[in-house]
């Protein structure tokens, strides 16, 4: 069993969404994907954000997520952020 379950990290993330707003996150496959992700990029190099000592990729996915260390964006706030870092890039390569 995942502990901490889907419904208590759907909790967490959906935490800071005000009355009315629309959930970040609206079902499992969105924590799935969004833990995946994350684990992914563990493996590929990246430095966990929590002591993940002798824990497998996708727990201290998990327990990112679950600890607030990692946030699940919506698809324009993820283009809106890539097109902020490309037009960075350019005004550093002039």
């Amino acid at each position: 069993m995942l502990h901490p379950s889907y419904s208590d990290l759907m909790e967490v993330v959906n935490s800071e969404v005000e009355q009315g707003e629309q959930p970040v996150v609206q079902s499992r496959y969105s924590i799935v994907l969004a833990t995946a992700k994350r684990a992914r990029q563990i493996i590929a190099g990246e430095q966990p954000l929590i002591n993940g000592k002798g824990k497998k990729p996708l727990s201290i996915a998990v327990e990112e997520l679950y600890k607030g260390k990692i946030k699940i964006v919506g698809d324009e706030e993820e283009k809106d952020s890539t097109k902020e870092a490309e037009e960075v890039m350019e005004s550093a390569e002039e």
